[in-house]
């Protein structure tokens, strides 16, 4: 796309000719006590570094480390359900009871266990005792020692299935086999699939499910055709429709090396904080990636003239005396122009009032 050009010229006889002389190189040297040389500003070329933006639909996810379903390792009946979807909830907290045959069963295995471990080894104790004495033979003491390495077994196994019950800690059989699940994570609760009453037989089955919200994904999608733009460290803006005027910022942490099949995409991934909870997983969003692009040189388009199809700038070439310089340009930006070639970054061009000097 073409620059827009200043090209109004000055009609013969406007300008004072004491206000601008040219010498025999073809150079204008304007009188530094005349009117024309107020209105003229020059300015140093310098190069400018650009961002391409690439604009890519996408949304907001919860981290999947931070969005957990809390189960029931055992069947048994809901007794109690004191959250609610949208409840707040710590690392910890009790968010389910059930009672459980099978944690009533696991609770005993547990007391048996230790019983037979305690009397197996005072069975062992007596044996040895009795052995130094001199009134036991040496294969009682070794049946006794095989009764309290089995009974140690025995109280290891049923202690690990309680473990793997996720019991409280202090658990008694006394309680009736009630179980407490508790809150693994800091969270909102965002779903709950039981209620009070409703007795759980598949263990697979979430009862409820809790979503930490303190940091989100922005995911994008994007395109087959731009993917080869993004790298990971990238920058990029955030904008959520549901959110006007609120933009967050972060680089690219993520993309997927497969692209997605049915919309020949890949998923470039964003972390954000969330210390408010203004974000929420399932909002739609634009990221606007930014790619930065190698230096250019750029100039003002008040600075360009329209000589004959050729564009043209003055370039000070001393103090007060300019010269006119063809350049070439590419396309406009904005209120800047890139030019490709016939400056040089440091050289200094008139931006404003060029127009005054163009008497071609």
């Amino acid at each position: 796309m073409g620059c827009a050009f200043l090209a109004a010229a000055i009609a013969p006889g406007t300008a004072a000719p004491a206000a601008m002389v040219r010498n025999d190189h073809g150079q204008l040297t304007v009188a530094a006590d005349s009117p024309l040389a107020a209105r003229l500003s020059v300015t140093p070329v310098t190069l400018v570094s650009l961002s391409r933006t690439i604009p890519v639909p996408g949304e907001v996810r919860a981290e999947p480390s931070r969005s957990l379903s809390v189960m029931t390792p055992v069947a048994g009946s809901i007794v109690s359900l004191p959250v609610s979807p949208g409840d707040p909830v710590t690392r910890g907290q009790v968010v389910a009871e059930l009672m459980s045959g099978d944690m009533a069963q696991a609770a005993t295995d547990v007391a048996k266990a230790r019983a037979a471990l305690d009397y197996a080894h005072r069975a062992l104790v007596r044996a040895q005792g009795v052995a130094s004495a001199g009134g036991a033979a040496t294969r009682d003491v070794e049946s006794a020692r095989s009764t309290w390495l089995q009974a140690q077994a025995e109280d290891d196994r049923a202690t690990a299935r309680m473990a793997a019950l996720r019991a409280s800690a202090g658990y008694q059989a006394g309680q009736g086999g009630v179980i407490r699940l508790t809150a693994p994570i800091d969270g909102i609760v965002s779903a709950v699939n039981t209620a009070p009453g409703a007795f759980v037989t598949d263990p697979t089955a979430p009862l409820l499910a809790i979503t930490g919200t303190q940091e989100v994904w922005a995911v994008a999608a994007v395109p087959e055709n731009l993917a080869d733009a993004l790298h990971v460290g990238q920058q990029t803006e955030i904008d959520v429709p549901a959110l006007p005027g609120r933009t967050a910022h972060g680089a690219i942490a993520a993309i997927e090396p497969v692209l997605h099949a049915d919309t020949r995409t890949l998923q470039a991934r964003v972390v954000l904080a969330n210390g408010d909870g203004a974000l929420k997983p399932g909002m739609f969003a634009t990221l606007t990636v930014l790619t930065p692009q190698p230096p250019r040189i750029m100039v003002p388009q008040s600075a360009l003239l329209m000589n004959n199809d050729t564009v043209t700038v003055f370039v000070e070439v001393a103090p007060h005396t300019y010269r006119r310089r063809g350049i070439e340009i590419v396309y406009d930006d904005g209120d800047l122009c890139e030019v490709t070639s016939g400056l040089s970054a440091g050289e200094r061009v008139v931006t404003q009032g060029a127009v005054l000097l163009n008497d071609d």
